[in-house]
């Protein structure tokens, strides 16, 4: 829990922003982050337009918000909050969950063999 008061969320970046930027740009702003990611795609290597930040202290992860939250970086306004713990995913993890019948069940329809 004591790690969720000293990390945050930066979104709406834009996507060619990396971890270094916004590593620089709390720099400027006289905060020292212990940590920053930008979180990419698995499989493109692409950001998802947000990442986050991780402080020594509670002081200085609400500097940060104060300090980036509605501000400009590479053109874009940001959104900065504290992180919140991830919610645990109901969808079983697996895709599919369209409703429709899958192509390796015999539930189908139409022509059978």
């Amino acid at each position: 829990m004591e790690e969720e008061l000293k990390k945050i969320y930066i979104g709406n970046l834009e996507f060619s922003i990396t971890g270094d930027d916004i590593k620089k740009a709390l720099e400027d702003r006289g905060i020292n982050p212990t940590a920053v990611r930008v979180v990419t795609d698995k499989f493109s290597g692409r950001s998802k337009g947000f990442g986050f930040a991780e402080f020594a202290t509670e002081e200085e992860t609400q500097k940060a918000i104060d300090a980036l939250n509605g501000q400009e970086l590479n053109g874009r306004a940001v959104q900065v909050n504290r992180a919140k713990k991830m919610a645990p995913r109901t969808d079983g993890g697996m895709g599919g969950g369209s409703g429709r019948p899958s192509r390796f069940n015999n539930d189908r329809g139409g022509f059978r063999r």
